[in-house]
Formats: structure tokens, sequence, C-alpha cells
């Protein structure tokens, strides 16, 4: 049996910002992932961000938790200036969605440097790991029951932190949760987040939440399977922020230019989970091919998708929309129609229906380039409801003694918004290590 401070189950950004943290304040800390290596989704991102102030959180994210949002933004600089006091070089800050900021860093050499602390300070990294059970004494969390490769153990801790990265690999709490067929999206994230701190907080009736709070990902082409993680970036579809989107029966559904990371949540709603992204030269040239933030990599969207066998076009004139593949299942004319439409309010400067506030420019320069696109999903909104000091709630709205959550396992912080991911596992993967070291410390 071991004992220690701080146990953390999984190692991605939010479980080893803590784990880090608590073991330089001289905490003990005993950390445990399921997985071959530590780092999770993190690894696949290289950019922190969020709101610049409370003012924009509470603009686009007005349905999250106040006091969860706020702490995102309110901790935002400190973590940044944590993140380079382990020896991660981050960048200047840069514009992210129009209304962020964010900062470009490595986030491999991030967790790892995480890792290293922890051991250098004689933590336990006990990998290809899982916690299989809480334990409790007097209606206290006191540790978990880990099973592994040499066996099954307990670790005795004063805190234990879930921080397993949300349950997004697991086809039933997915369509339970997000929506009937949300477990037919593609998962662009690691495939081991498959629930196990929300199914470990509900064995001590954790609070869960909120309902309908939708999820972050983004739209990619229909019909291609990601190859690696590299085509989490790769093959996301930003630029339809300035594009149009149809559903199957020809129509716009949604204000694309609020967010592609929104337009993929309307997208999975509407009949067939399943739309055409259509653009002309003006946002081909300006937005697809460019980069989507300052410093990332410029990718031919169009080309891509073309390559890889998805389902892409190129209508030279918009009457050429009118022959639109039959077993594509779209209305061509309509869709022409409804461009044409769209095209002459936009030049008179009438209000267009779905609105585009963010860019009410006509599409009439061709050529029209379209592609067939379908949601992909990187990690719900609804988890385990926490306080802004990281402590799960019970259903009865009290905190549950010795137990803490942070990352995609949380609930509440964004509810069909979004501003940021790792900027919300860090703040509160900070907050549950300062959380832990001050009660260890009275």
């Amino acid at each position: 049996m071991l004992e220690t401070d701080l146990l953390v189950i999984g190692a991605g950004m939010a479980g080893l910002t803590a784990a880090a943290r608590a073991a330089r304040d001289g905490r003990r800390v005993v950390v445990v992932e399921v997985g071959d290596d530590v780092g999770g989704s993190a690894r696949f991102a290289g950019y922190i961000w969020t709101a610049p102030s409370r003012a924009v959180m509470d603009e686009v994210n007005p349905h999250g938790d106040e006091a969860l949002r706020h702490a995102v933004v309110d901790r935002f600089a400190e973590g940044v200036e944590w993140i380079r006091s382990v020896g991660v070089d981050v960048q200047e800050a840069v514009p992210v969605l129009g209304f962020g900021r964010g900062h470009q860093f490595d986030t491999n050499q991030y967790v790892d440097l995480c890792r290293r602390i922890v051991t250098d300070a004689g933590g336990e990294m006990l990998l290809r790991t899982q916690a299989s059970r809480l334990l409790t004494h007097h209606g206290r969390v006191v540790g978990a029951e880990l099973t592994g490769p040499e066996g099954t153990q307990e670790v005795r801790a004063a805190w234990t932190l879930l921080a397993t990265g949300g349950f997004q690999g697991d086809p039933d709490l997915v369509a339970s949760n997000i929506h009937p067929r949300a477990a037919g999206m593609q998962l662009r994230s690691n495939p081991r987040s498959t629930g196990a701190g929300y199914r470990l907080a509900a064995s001590v009736d954790a609070a869960t939440g909120p309902d309908d709070a939708g999820f972050y990902g983004h739209l990619v082409p229909s019909g291609i399977p990601f190859a690696d993680p590299a085509d989490f970036v790769h093959l996301s579809l930003y630029y339809s922020e300035h594009a149009l989107l149809f559903n199957v029966d020809g129509q716009r559904f949604t204000d694309e230019t609020l967010g592609d990371h929104l337009t993929t949540m309307a997208l999975l709603e509407q009949p067939e989970s399943r739309g055409l992204l259509i653009c002309d030269a003006r946002v081909h040239r300006d937005w697809m091919v460019t980069s989507y933030v300052e410093g990332a990599v410029a990718l031919d969207k169009f080309a891509l998708a073309s390559r890889r066998g998805g389902r892409v076009g190129v209508a030279e004139t918009l009457d050429e929309l009118d022959l639109l593949p039959e077993d594509w299942g779209y209305d061509g004319p309509a869709i022409r129609a409804r461009i044409e439409e769209l095209n002459r309010a936009a030049e008179a400067g009438n209000p267009l229906q779905p609105g585009r506030v963010r860019d009410a420019a006509p599409q009439d320069e061709g050529p029209w380039y379209v592609v067939e696109c379908v949601p992909a999903l990187t990690f719900p909104f609804h988890g385990v409801r926490i306080d802004d000091r990281a402590r799960v709630l019970g259903k009865d709205g009290a905190a549950v003694p010795g137990l803490l959550c942070a990352g995609s396992d949380t609930g509440g912080i964004y509810n069909r918004a979004y501003a940021g991911g790792l900027a919300s596992a860090l703040a509160f993967g900070m907050t549950a290590a300062e959380t832990a070291s001050a009660a260890i410390t009275a």
C-alpha cells in the first residue's frame, strides 16, 4: 500500500500540471495513467488560449458556470507563467477565434518536463494502470484501488484528483450525454478517455452535468478516417466560419460566422448529421489556404480533402451546383438558388437568415468550392461538477471531502460555447494542487 499527499488519476494537461505543481510545493505525489505514456490529448495541441477578460468570456459563454468561467480567465496569465517556469518557451500572444488571445508552445515538452518534476521529487508515475474504485472512510475519499502490470494495490491519499480527460471515447456515455448520433462522430483526441473519472465520481454520488451542454469539436471532410493525430488539425475545416453550410434538405440552419466549433454542434443535430460546406474564391484565397492562427502551418484544406478521397467539387459557375452528384443526396438547384438569394441580400445590405454577424459579404466570386463535412468530437462539456477550488460537488451541492477534478472530466465551465480547453485544464490543474497543498499545510 502506498501513501501520498496527492493521488492524480490521469496524466494529461490537467493531471500533470497538478502533479508537478504539488511536487514543487514539496508534496508527495502519485500519478496513475492508463496509457503507455503521459500527455493524453495535450500532445496533439500547440496553443493555449482563452477569452482576454471576464466580460468577453461572459459574452461568448453566457451559460457556463460564472465562477468557473471567470476562474479560467483570472488564472490564465499565472498559468502561462507557470509553463514558462518549468522551462518551456511560450510565444507572444496572438488572436484566436476573433475574440480570444493565446500563446503557441511545445505541449510535448511541457508534459515531459512536468513528469520529470514529479519523478525528480520522488513521486511515483504508474503507467498502464487504472483506478478500479475510490476508497472512502467516514464519507471522505481517501485514495483509490489501482490495477496495473504488478496486480492490484491501494494508494491512500490525503487528496485524490480525477483528470482522466473526459468520456469521448465511450460510445454509450457520448450517446446519452451529447446526442443519440454522437457516438458516430470521429474522435479527434486520444482514445483512452472513456469516462473513468466520470464513473469514479458517480460512485461517490458526485453531481454531473449540465444536460445538453454540447461538446468541443470541429467539422471535418466526410468519409476520410483520421490516419494519425496530425489529422486532428490538418483535416479540421476551420475556415467554415467564412463559408456557407447547407444540410441535406438544402437549408442553412446556423450563423456559421460565430465559429466552426459552434457550427459543429449545430450540424450534429441536423438530419443525418452531414452537410455541404460551400465557399467562393474569396474565402478560398483569404481563409481556406491560410493559417487559422498566427504561427500555425498553412494548408489547403480543399486540396487535402480531395487527395484523401473526400466528397469535394469545384463549380466554375453557380449554375454548376445544379450538377451535384445525385448519390450525394442534396438538391443542387435549391442550394444554388439560396446562395443567389443570399448574395442579393448581402449586396443590398439586407438582413440574412440565418444571420452572418462576422462575415456578411456575398459569396459571388467564382469558382465555388464544395466539401461535404461531418462533425468530429474532441471532448464533451458535460462532466463532473466542481467549485472554483476544483473540489468535486455532491448531488447535495456540498463538496465531496478529499476529491478534486480538473480538465475535460469537469462539467459546467462551457455550455454550448468554448474558449479554450488547455486553458481550463491548466487553470484547474493548478487550482487542484493549491487546494490540496493548502489543506495539507493547514
